[in-house]
């Protein structure tokens, strides 16, 4: 770290190469996870989902272009491994499984744009606010969606329970 550099703007741009790479990771295994699937509309809601994890990833890399930081080379290798990973064992899981794991995963993304637009905010820079906020709506009715899907599973009473995230009104009161 710069040691002219604001501690939340170190703590932006981990947040933001994190998300980075986890949305390749989310894109790849969303890909391979409605792939796998009968229902005609999850397939559709899920390749959806595929292309809006797509989007934040393009939005996220124009943020970190905006801080002049770059991807994290090491952890876009690793993601893009673990994202394979899951596409390929949606195949063999079943449908309850992977929507369980992106349920979980999509509740710590919503946390994630939150925390990112609080650092924005914190190392002066409001102007991506809105876009990290965006996206923590986008990734609150990821959640939902799966969410959703599981409850009715005989599976759900088996598996720890997550957090359920707050009223997706309660995103920008929170962050601000």
């Amino acid at each position: 770290m710069n040691t002219n550099e604001h501690p939340s703007l170190s703590k932006l741009v981990g947040i933001l190469q994190a998300a980075y790479s986890g949305e390749l990771a989310a894109a790849k295994a969303y890909n391979g996870h409605w792939k796998s699937l009968s229902d005609a509309e999850d397939r559709k809601r899920i390749q959806l989902i595929e292309s809006e994890e797509l989007e934040h990833r393009r939005l996220v890399g124009e943020l970190l272009s905006q801080l002049h930081k770059a991807p994290n080379p090491h952890l876009e290798k690793k993601m893009a491994r673990i994202g394979w990973w899951i596409s390929l064992s949606c195949k063999i899981s079943g449908w309850f499984i992977p929507m369980y794991g992106a349920g979980k995963l999509e509740q710590g993304n919503i946390v994630e744009y939150i925390d990112a637009a609080h650092y924005a905010k914190e190392c002066g820079h409001p102007e991506m606010i809105e876009c990290l906020l965006e996206m923590a709506e986008v990734e609150w009715e990821h959640e939902k969606f799966f969410r959703e899907k599981i409850t009715h599973h005989f599976l759900y009473n088996v598996f720890p329970k997550w957090a359920i995230p707050e009223p997706k009104s309660s995103i920008r009161k929170r962050s601000l």
